[in-house]
């Protein structure tokens, strides 16, 4: 794992990752719109360091995301891992939401993962290896309302994913997709999604930081998982909407209408970061407001990754259950039984 490319790698979970990279020694190209946010996460990259290449690149053009593959290669090398990070949303009702909008969301989250994703198959079916991450979310399998814009488009990405996965497959390419589902994270995207809400955005259920994820991120880069879900609230949406979808409806409808829009009033000088960038003259970095909620680690991750050592060490603790158990009624026995009189044998 030596050369990746980082879509989204301005702030937030892309800028976590290319950290998380970086400690590794990778050759990172970090790929935004914002020339700001670029700027300090190659800074952060050659820090720990890793190399960095930053490109401002807006992931809905498709021919700017093959040139900037192409630079890559000829400056960093045979591209290894390529992470599709980059997103856009807006908050409201979906009857609210411009075509417009909903069109820039679209071609943003869904089709910039598309571009990405044949820039990147481009150059690794030839040399038959590589690894490509999607970013995508738990609203990638169990909706909300608010944003149908993105949900849209994460469940896309979840459909394209694999569709691909299993034309892998049929061509025996050494090359892996995986997708790695995240739950709400403590990101600066709650400080510049664009709202019709009137009141700031927030992350529905638990937070987690943006290095739990980029964690996974690296990790799933390494291995070949069809799907990594990131927390427990996570695993209980994809569980439950399969169980249960009717159910959820009802209780997501009202739940997590409240739940995604806070308190806070939007500023005058709010900067949306749908049709321009938020980053453009200011680094927002990695994490949003919410650091004192936000859980740095899960147990459900530690379980996830490590599932593999849990399956070899269930029959193991299985034995020696069974063992303890066997050997019981014996020492039982041997405290129950009476003892006997001393003997004294005397000598002639």
């Amino acid at each position: 794992m030596k050369v990746v490319v980082i879509t989204g790698a301005s702030a937030g979970v892309g800028r976590a990752t290319a950290r998380e990279f970086a400690k590794r020694g990778c050759s990172i190209a970090l790929l935004a719109r914002g020339e700001a946010g670029l700027f300090a996460a190659k800074r952060d990259v050659e820090e720990l360091g890793g190399r960095a290449i930053t490109q401002v690149c807006d992931v809905s053009d498709a021919a700017a995301v093959e040139a900037a593959a192409e630079r890559v290669e000829q400056e960093l090398g045979p591209i290894d891992v390529w992470v599709n990070n980059a997103m856009a949303s807006v908050y409201g009702p979906f009857h609210k939401v411009s075509i417009a909008d909903f069109r820039r969301v679209t071609e943003v989250t869904y089709l910039g993962t598309v571009y990405g994703t044949k820039a990147a198959l481009k150059r690794m079916l030839l040399r038959n290896r590589g690894a490509i991450v999607q970013v995508s979310s738990a609203l990638g399998f169990r909706s909300i309302p608010l944003q149908s814009a993105y949900c849209g488009a994460k469940h896309a990405i979840e459909g394209l994913s694999e569709s691909l996965r299993t034309e892998l497959i049929h061509m025996n390419s050494d090359v892996h997709i995986t997708t790695v589902a995240l739950p709400g994270v403590n990101t600066p995207q709650f400080e510049w999604t664009k709202t019709l809400m009137g009141k700031k955005g927030k992350p529905v259920g638990k937070i987690y930081q943006p290095e739990v994820p980029a964690r996974v991120i690296v990790w799933a880069a390494q291995h070949r998982r069809k799907r990594i879900v990131i927390g427990l609230p996570t695993l209980e949406s994809l569980i439950g909407e399969r169980l249960m979808s009717g159910v959820f409806d009802h209780y997501i409808a009202d739940s997590a209408w409240t739940g995604s829009i806070s308190d806070e009033p939007l500023p005058d000088q709010y900067p949306a970061n749908l049709h321009t960038p938020a980053d453009q003259h200011r680094d927002y970095g990695a994490h949003g407001r919410f650091d004192r909620e936000s859980a740095k680690r899960s147990v459900q991750v530690w379980l996830n990754l490590h599932r593999e050592w849990l399956l070899l060490a269930i029959p193991v603790a299985a034995a020696i259950y069974a063992w303890s158990v066997t050997k019981e009624p014996t020492r039982d026995r041997e405290r129950s039984a009476p003892k006997r009189p001393h003997r004294v044998i005397e000598f002639a």
